[in-house]
């Protein structure tokens, strides 16, 4: 095994060298293959890449853009802050297909209608984008990934010959509907997601956008055409499954979701608010956790917005509920004998809390479902300390 890939990193190296010298037969073939979602968060909206086959040489290696280099200085610093680069790989099609096998993810392949001129440049192009001066780029969720990349190369190669039809795009959706397909709403992923994400990614993607998902790509080019010469012929000439997976069964814990573990908190707060306004008192653990984890968390969203290169995680309003100001006064809020003056921050906390219901209600930005009972117990607890407050006046 391990000779076999010596031998398939010393093809790759010689083959990328003088890949202009290396012409495919009139029987080669060029196609887009397509994974299905694997089991884990970042598999959940599946896989492309390319695979170029030439019986007369034996070639069949597979291309994709989804890798990148663990031994990569500061691997995760970069990767939060948005500056990993990721890079396009080659592989063998036996060992690439073997490995989606194993994940139980389902393959399809679509072979592209292209003349022997058109194979030969798309081959050229991956075999000299993957040298090392040329194989990393800039990684971008939306714009710039394993699946646009698929598309732009096709688009570079065949320029204005290549049409892709919109047709099958049957209902608009934003960028945050589009990636909630491939979730569950009430999970940890897509609760994660939606408050990382700001309101850039609610407005409505173009048709040839949707195509940042690797399910679009593979429909899209089920739908475009090629103009040669007046005559309109389809991209794809011929569509296969590769591996029909298993189905396996999602399993569903409510119990554990965040609806139900955040429901818990909210009437946690509610509870001990309600203790409060009997007793007349206030618990200043409550207030004081209550301001760290609400600050905390707004200090992270305020840093994926202004100190990375994410473009995915600018405009969040999540931040009206995470105000990363209340993490500067967990002393204040700590004291027995409160200020008066907190009163108006509280007040501007509430007011923010308003301002989220109408972005949410206006379409501005849409928030986690998992957030409501959180988000209603922050608003009670806030409407009673501005009253404990105001008596203490």
């Amino acid at each position: 095994m391990k000779k076999k890939y010596i031998f398939l990193l010393l093809f790759i190296i010689s083959l990328s060298v003088k890949a202009q010298f290396v012409p495919l037969s009139e029987g080669s073939e060029i196609s887009i293959i397509t994974i299905g979602p694997g089991a884990e968060l970042y598999d959940k909206f599946g896989h492309s890449a390319f695979r170029i086959q030439d019986p007369a040489t034996g070639q069949d290696v597979v291309f994709n853009y989804g890798e990148y280099d663990f031994n990569t200085p500061n691997f995760y610093l970069k990767f939060a802050q948005g500056k990993l680069l990721y890079q396009l790989g080659a592989d063998y099609y036996n060992s690439f297909h073997s490995r989606y096998v194993a994940q139980n993810r389902w393959m399809k392949e679509q072979t592209l209608n292209l003349t022997l001129s058109e194979k030969q440049a798309i081959s050229d192009y991956l075999w000299n984008n993957l040298k090392p001066e040329n194989k990393k780029y800039k990684y971008d969720f939306f714009f710039d990934n394993c699946a646009t990349k698929i598309r732009d190369v096709v688009q570079k190669v065949l320029g204005n010959k290549l049409e892709f039809k919109e047709d099958h795009i049957k209902e608009e959706l934003t960028f945050r509907e589009l990636i909630q397909q491939n979730l569950q709403a009430n999970s940890w992923g897509s609760l994660g997601i939606d408050i990382a994400l700001g309101a850039v990614i609610d407005r409505k993607a173009k048709p040839i956008e949707y195509q940042f998902l690797p399910e679009y790509v593979y429909e899209g080019a089920a739908n475009a055409v090629i103009n040669r010469n007046g005559v309109s012929e389809s991209l794809v000439k011929h569509t296969a499954v590769l591996f029909e997976n298993t189905p396996t069964p999602t399993e569903n814990n409510f119990f554990l979701s965040p609806l139900f573990i955040l429901g818990i908190l909210g009437l946690l707060i509610v509870f001990i608010t309600y203790q409060d306004y009997k007793r007349k008192v206030r618990s200043r653990y409550l207030d004081t956790f209550l301001f760290f984890f609400t600050g905390l968390i707004g200090v992270f969203l305020l840093l994926l917005w202004f100190a990375t290169d994410h473009t995915a995680t600018a405009n969040n309003y999540n931040l009206l509920w995470a105000f990363p100001i209340s993490i500067l006064l967990i002393f204040a809020i700590t004291k027995k004998h409160i200020s008066p003056k907190i009163k108006r921050y509280v007040l501007l906390l509430l007011l923010l809390l308003v301002l989220l219901a109408i972005h949410w209600l206006t379409g501005v930005q849409i928030f986690a479902i998992g957030l409501l009972p959180l988000l209603v117990a922050l608003a009670v607890r806030y409407i009673y300390l501005m009253y404990f407050i105001g008596k203490k006046e």
